[in-house]
């Protein structure tokens, strides 16, 4: 098991066995949806395309697209 910080709230997360890129973890604490980035150190972020997804209906909305 291998621990590192959430980027939102700064918590401790543990991500069980070996940690692999693209991985998908919850945070316990803030229930954050998180996604390993590096593995030494661990890190964590925001997954990719959850932000894509995010920034393309702010996007098509602004715009006035479906």
């Amino acid at each position: 098991m291998s621990d590192t910080l959430c980027p939102s709230c700064n918590a401790k997360v543990s991500v069980k066995g070996t940690p692999k890129i693209g991985a998908r973890v919850q945070c316990q604490s803030c229930e954050a949806e998180l996604e390993v980035v590096w593995l030494s150190p661990l890190e964590l972020d925001w997954p990719v395309d959850d932000y894509e997804d995010e920034y393309d209906d702010e996007f098509d909305s602004y715009y006035g697209e479906d």
